[in-house]
């Protein structure tokens, strides 16, 4: 095979990641060496995001940029983007291959159509499928990125919500996921690879199984997963307020294989705004399930949503979403301005927020988030955590993550990859310092 160099660009969520990550490890079997985006390369893979009109644009520029990078290459887009706009983007002549979702860990195949020698594929060539509404999908198990000790395992795809804003159930297709018995023998094989974190992520992880059939549900996959020999932690990605158990919740309490870090979505603390969003629970609910979460994990890491300045939200919403947020025990916020995202009922909808006043909006969110990280950081000094240490360097100290979620350092005496209990002694600079 002439083509070795590969270089894989992710754009947008977990789900997204875990995907690279099937494919870097499939790539890298058949014999293809990873390079950096700033070496040239025989392959250039795009992996595209497109839940606004930015991402969109920020994919192109990435594409074009490794066009111009690497004009020999075989360019590759994939993902979102290309799930919802392949015809057009074969028109833009930004790729020489474009990807839809459904067939993206086809990729070797397509390329070469089993053989070696010369592609199979002309300039601008799509190879896209509906997204079925199928019960399950495969496992694809992958291999982290240059630098990364926790592998991304997607257990769950797809959406079957209605939320206002979102593109997402039209470019991941219906919830589906994989049996339970691939996901376990999944984690079997990060263990035996001696992966020491492992990160279970979907478009909706809180409904995984409930599509299966046999029926099953995340609770009862974590009571596996817990069980099995050389498991490190296991950690719950993000997941929406009306999927997340008390069981999930009362299973973090008991045991700390599974980290105690919940990412729960709010996006409004309004429920005008969260009606008008077409969440299905109002902030009365929420805040008893993260308070439920704080009264059973006293130091668990709360992390949630929030968009600024939905079509709609006037200044008295903003204000009951800065005092909702400053009454919760959340830890830190991610916080997204709106952006309109044609083909989506909230792109329809009179009353947009001037984007001078979305700034503003955004502005005090991140002001408090950054407010609560720095009292969460200060709360768990001198004490006894546990830390995953990771392989990069900051000032001289290797840069680790703790269980609940708090950015940290360690001395480099201690190897990237290692979970371990250690006493926090100091708060600087953002982060949790361990000697």
């Amino acid at each position: 095979m002439k083509d070795k160099r590969f270089i894989i660009n992710t754009f947008g969520c977990r789900a997204n990641q875990a995907d690279s990550s099937a494919l870097r490890r499939s790539l890298r079997e058949a014999g293809y060496e990873e390079v950096s985006s700033g070496e040239e390369a025989d392959l250039v893979i795009v992996n595209s995001c497109t839940v606004t009109h930015k991402s969109d644009q920020q994919v192109r520029q990435v594409t074009r940029k490794m066009r111009r990078r690497n004009p020999y290459a075989r360019i590759v887009l994939t993902g979102c983007y290309a799930q919802r706009d392949p015809w057009v983007l074969a028109e833009k002549g930004l790729a020489d291959l474009i990807l839809g979702n459904r067939s993206k860990q086809g990729l070797l195949e397509i390329l070469y159509g089993g053989r070696e020698d010369e592609a199979e594929i002309n300039a601008g060539c799509v190879v896209w499928e509906e997204l079925a509404a199928e019960q399950s999908f495969n496992l694809e198990a992958g291999y982290p990125g240059e630098g990364q000790t926790r592998p991304q395992m997607k257990i769950q795809d797809g959406c079957s919500a209605a939320c206002t804003y979102c593109i997402v159930p039209t470019v991941r297709g219906p919830s589906r996921s994989v049996p339970p018995a691939q996901v376990l023998d999944g984690v079997r094989r990060y263990i035996d690879e001696g992966y020491q974190e492992i990160v279970l992520t979907g478009i909706h992880l809180g409904i995984y199984g409930m599509n299966l059939v046999p029926r099953t549900s995340l609770d009862r996959l974590l009571e596996d997963i817990i069980r099995l020999p050389g498991l490190g932690q296991v950690r719950v990605s993000s997941i929406e307020p009306m999927e997340l158990s008390r069981r999930v919740i009362d299973l973090a309490a008991e045991s700390e294989k599974i980290a105690p870090h919940f990412h729960i979505c709010l996006q409004s603390g309004s429920d005008r705004i969260l009606s008008a969003m077409g969440r299905p629970y109002r902030a009365a609910e929420f805040a008893g399930l993260v308070q439920y979460v704080r009264d059973r994990i006293p130091d668990a890491g709360i992390g949630t949503d929030v968009i600024a300045g939905f079509p709609g939200e006037d200044e008295d919403d903003h204000r009951e979403t800065m005092k909702f947020i400053n009454r919760m025990p959340f830890t830190y916020l991610h916080v997204f301005p709106y952006s309109d995202r044609s083909g989506t009922p909230a792109s329809r909808m009179e009353s947009k927020v001037p984007a001078g006043i979305v700034t503003s909006r955004c502005r005090d969110l991140r002001g408090v988030s950054a407010e609560l990280k720095a009292s969460f950081r200060k709360s768990m000094i001198g004490k006894s955590l546990r830390v995953l240490t990771l392989t990069s360097e900051v000032r001289g100290m290797r840069r680790a993550l703790t269980s609940n979620y708090l950015d940290a350092l360690v001395p480099t005496e201690f190897p990237g990859n290692v979970l371990t209990k250690l006493n926090s002694v100091n708060d600087k600079n953002g982060y949790l310092m361990f000697r």
